[in-house]
């Protein structure tokens, strides 16, 4: 195949989890692009913490957002900034030598011959291999819920990886959905200049299971981004807080109480699925096999940084290092 020969091992993806994996990889002994490779559906270079909008920071700080052995530049004690982090797995990637081959997209793996092999499918066609490591991401989709197909707002209705700038939300009152750390940011910026309102399911705390395991050390920290104060904080800025969203009528959106509001445009800040679309329904269903982190029905095929296949926090930086670990000695022992 043009572009992607055969190589021992395949990463696909070169985000925080992909470079955790190369790290490893490198670290055992094997080459890059000579022993494994990585491919990313990005072009140009650009992760995806480039679509994130411009004053985002991260929940964590700069001590826990960073692959073991390559510190965060500046105060470890600060929440970095999306752009801090692209500038960071860039001199990650170049440090370890991976030349990233960007602009290409997986689309599916199976096993090939006798079982030892897998075909991996791509927009550039298909290649063999003996290994292929899944680090596409715990938030790689926009989640939006089925209801809202059923919303007609007068100006913007977006998801909040879709935002960058309060420009882009005509003036007036704004609805957003999710009171998680994106929700809260998005409504903290957009109080300067809008009439908001965030729908949350509970009072200042994450609403996703997924957020309260990435918090579980915050908790403990005096700077802990959403605490129990949060919602007390966004009402001395003008926010007004609502019940959970779980229906739309027309130009209406109806809360959990039954009550309803008609906003002039709406952020869903709803969360993202996992960038594991592309891999098989019984590996999907299935898993990781108990005490197999990181490993997967499939011999050679491998998840890592996505909780569901590991541990929990797996999508942390420290959760991914932890499965990075585990998959290149399953690697390296594999005959």
């Amino acid at each position: 195949m043009l572009g992607l020969p055969h190589r021992r091992v395949i990463i696909v993806g070169a985000g925080h989890a992909g470079l955790a994996v190369a790290g490893a990889l490198r670290s055992s002994g094997l080459i890059p692009q000579k022993d494994f490779t990585v491919i990313d559906a990005n072009t140009n270079g650009q992760r995806s913490w480039s679509a994130r909008w411009h004053s985002m920071v991260l929940l964590s700080d700069a001590h826990h957002s960073a692959i073991a052995g390559r510190p965060l530049p500046g105060d470890p004690s600060r929440r970095p900034r999306v752009d801090e982090m692209e500038e960071y797995l860039a001199a990650v990637e170049a440090s370890l030598g991976v030349a990233v081959m960007w602009g290409i997209r997986a689309a599916g793996v199976d096993p090939h011959g006798s079982g030892s092999t897998l075909l991996l499918s791509t927009s550039e066609g298909q290649v063999q291999t003996r290994n292929v490591v899944c680090a596409t991401g715990s938030s790689s989709r926009p989640w939006i819920p089925a209801w809202a197909a059923d919303l007609a707002v007068p100006g913007a209705a977006i998801h909040s990886a879709d935002y960058q700038f309060p420009r882009q939300i005509p003036h007036g009152d704004v609805l957003i959905i999710g009171g998680g750390d994106s929700g809260v940011q998005i409504a903290r910026e957009l109080a300067h200049s809008h009439t908001v309102t965030l729908s949350t399911r509970s009072r200042g705390r994450p609403n996703r299971e997924q957020d309260t395991r990435r918090l579980s050390w915050l908790a403990r920290r005096r700077s802990t981004p959403l605490n129990e104060d949060v919602h007390a904080e966004l009402q001395q800025h003008g926010v007004s807080i609502a019940p959970p969203a779980h229906g739309a009528d027309g130009g209406y959106v109806i809360f959990e109480d039954g009550m309803r509001a008609k906003p002039q445009s709406v952020v869903f800040a709803t969360g993202y699925l996992p960038g594991d679309d592309w891999l098989p329904p019984v590996v999907r269903g299935s898993g990781a096999s108990r005490g197999r982190f990181g490993a997967t029905s499939m011999p050679g095929l491998f998840v890592a940084g996505i909780p569901g296949y590991s541990r929990p926090g797996s999508d942390s930086f420290a959760g991914a290092q932890r499965d990075a670990a585990a998959i290149a000695r399953r690697i390296m022992n594999r005959p």
